[in-house]
């Protein structure tokens, strides 16, 4: 799976580790910076990174920040991004089971590497539910983002 990459100063540390086990699983990853650890814009790495994940550029994207939110709120506004933010696997299980998340955002600032990568784990190897409920709702978002994103 190719995945883009990015973040802020405060989560290069953690997107790092996330980068190695990403590739380390046989994932490709196109990484859209930041590279240190100097203050920087959120946006300036999040928005080309969610437009690769929406253009289909990119299957998935894993975005760190201080908290995750910036992200998500960047990313969500791009046509076809379902974000989230999780701060623990449970979350991340049904973001993605649920809601068929293609955008993990997360706090480098909240959580450690452990539970971090806890996290990573379970969303990338959980799959969308495929019972009548879940497609119908995910159906009626994608309508919503249809309608509004273009």
């Amino acid at each position: 799976m190719k995945i883009a990459m990015a973040n802020d100063h405060a989560g290069t540390k953690l997107k790092n580790e996330i980068k190695k086990y990403l590739e380390s699983e046989g994932h490709e990853v196109v990484d859209f910076g930041t590279y240190d650890e100097e203050s920087c814009d959120l946006s300036d790495f999040v928005y080309p990174a969610a437009k690769a994940v929406g253009s289909g550029e990119c299957d998935r994207g894993i975005f760190v920040d201080g908290v995750g939110y910036g992200s998500a709120m960047i990313a969500n506004k791009i046509n076809g991004i379902y974000a989230c933010v999780c701060q623990d696997p449970f979350c991340a299980q049904l973001s993605r089971e649920h809601n068929d998340a293609n955008v993990l955002c997360l706090g480098g600032k909240l959580i450690g590497e452990l539970l971090a990568m806890e996290i990573v784990k379970t969303w990338m190897h959980t799959d969308a539910l495929t019972a009548e409920k879940y497609v119908r709702r995910r159906d009626k978002v994608k309508e919503i983002n249809d309608a509004h994103c273009k």
